[in-house]
């Protein structure tokens, strides 16, 4: 698996200034050489100096030429596609120290959506999955400022603030009434893995973003997950992948690895020849064959939507819950002088079998809405193992009396979680077919 410069797979175009996550700066392509026999557009470059010389001689206010030059840049970059920008000192610093899971920040990955700001997906444990910020939500006021007509860096610097400072934000959900949240803003340290066991036999694996060191984490929660199955290998395995925003391409092909044993798990096509790129599956299976189920949804993108589509097209796993966001494009890191930088989108991600997610994202195998899970009340009544003189079992088997005779069991995720109860009923579903 080698290659020459590491893109990155950024979730989202400037949403690295709201406390984006870990992501990895690509080291710098070089740009395509500028072909002698292609004129220049004279006519065009004039165009552009008259309408910059009648800004200078017209407008209201006096503009010097390094606040246009700049605007001209942006505005050059920005009308490219919503994952292309570029990058003043502060930004591109921010970018580079990204890398480490640990920034200040709302927790948000965020995108332009009608001119709006449309949250694509609340990073976990951070103030805004907290607030109940949910992917979709529409911003339409920070502090009571209406975000129509703003753009991306002007919404993202109001969002900025330092750590304990509060903020105040207009939601609206599903084209309903407006409602307000105060959030706190935080420096916020992101777990990229978590995992835990949901039953006997079954495991829980959560990535809630995609660092520099996700492959390795994923690789030691595996281990974990087998000790506290007694050292036995599992009988299946949920890999939730709802609301993670993206993050390091590496990381994302180490995390499909440790679930092939051989194949093509994504590559990427563009004009520059460093950017088309392979990568594939070593022999070793971290995760021992264990029947697994992988949870996506719309604020699934980017990286796990790599995972997910290598995971499908070699039917490794069944893909549960509702469609992708649909971003399958790479973006590279070009430094500048004066400690600015380009990020341009430079490839496309396509899945083993070929398929472009570029605005169309991953279909899940299985369609599951996310639902909420009310419990009724226990109405079962008596059993006969609750008769006082009953009969014992005749092969000398334990007694098993009604549920309410029993102590109250403690609360496990997929309780209050739908599209994870359904997970695992499929999994148990596969065990007994498998004979496992």
């Amino acid at each position: 698996m080698s290659h020459r410069f590491r893109p990155t797979c950024l979730a989202l175009a400037l949403s690295l200034l709201l406390g984006a996550p870990a992501l990895q700066a690509a080291e710098p392509a070089p740009a395509p050489a500028a072909s002698s026999k292609a004129p220049l557009p004279l006519d065009d470059l004039r165009t552009f100096a008259e309408v910059m010389d009648r800004i200078k001689a017209a407008y209201v206010e006096p503009v010097s030429d390094k606040t246009l030059l700049e605007n001209a840049i942006k505005g050059m970059l920005s009308n490219l596609d919503p994952h292309s920008a570029y990058l003043e000192p502060e930004a591109f610093l921010e970018l580079q120290e990204s890398t480490s899971g640990e920034f200040g920040g709302l927790g948000i990955e965020v995108g332009m959506e009608d001119g709006f700001i449309k949250v694509v997906s609340p990073i976990d444990d951070t103030p805004a999955s907290q607030a109940g910020i949910q992917p979709g939500d529409l911003i339409v006021k920070i502090d009571g400022q209406p975000t129509k007509g703003l753009s991306m860096m002007e919404a993202v610097d109001k969002m900025r603030g330092k750590a304990g400072s509060k903020i105040e934000l207009t939601l609206v959900r599903d084209g309903g009434r407006p409602f307000d949240l105060t959030l706190t803003r935080a420096v916020i340290k992101v777990r990229s893995v978590k995992s835990q066991m949901l039953e006997d036999g079954y495991g829980y694996l959560r990535i809630s973003q995609f660092q520099v060191n996700t492959g390795e984490e994923v690789g030691k929660a595996l281990t974990k997950l087998r000790q506290e199955n007694g050292n036995k290998k599992l009988r299946g395995l949920v890999m939730d992948l709802r609301n993670n925003p993206g993050g390091v391409l590496q990381a994302a092909v180490e995390v499909a690895d440790h679930f092939l044993k051989s194949g093509l798990i994504v590559y990427t096509e563009g004009r520059l020849a460093n950017s088309e790129l392979r990568f594939n599956a070593d022999p070793a299976d971290a995760s021992e064959g264990v029947p697994l189920v992988v949870l996506i949804n719309g604020g699934s993108a980017s990286a796990s939507e790599i995972v997910a589509g290598a995971l499908q097209d070699h039917k490794r796993a069944v893909l549960m819950g509702t469609d992708s966001f649909g971003k399958g494009s790479v973006q590279t890191v070009l430094p500048l002088n004066n400690d600015r930088a380009l990020k341009l989108t430079t490839a496309l991600y396509f899945t083993p079998n070929g398929r472009s997610i570029q605005a169309q994202g991953i279909i899940p195998d299985i369609e599951v809405a996310r639902a909420k899970v009310t419990r009724e009340q226990d109405s079962e009544g008596i059993k006969e193992a609750d008769l006082q003189g009953h009969l014992g079992n005749g092969n000398g088997g334990a007694d098993r009396p009604s549920k309410g005779a029993q102590a109250a069991r403690t609360e496990r995720p997929q309780d209050d979680d739908y599209q994870l109860s359904q997970a695992l009923n499929l999994l148990k579903g596969l065990s007994v077919t498998r004979g496992n």
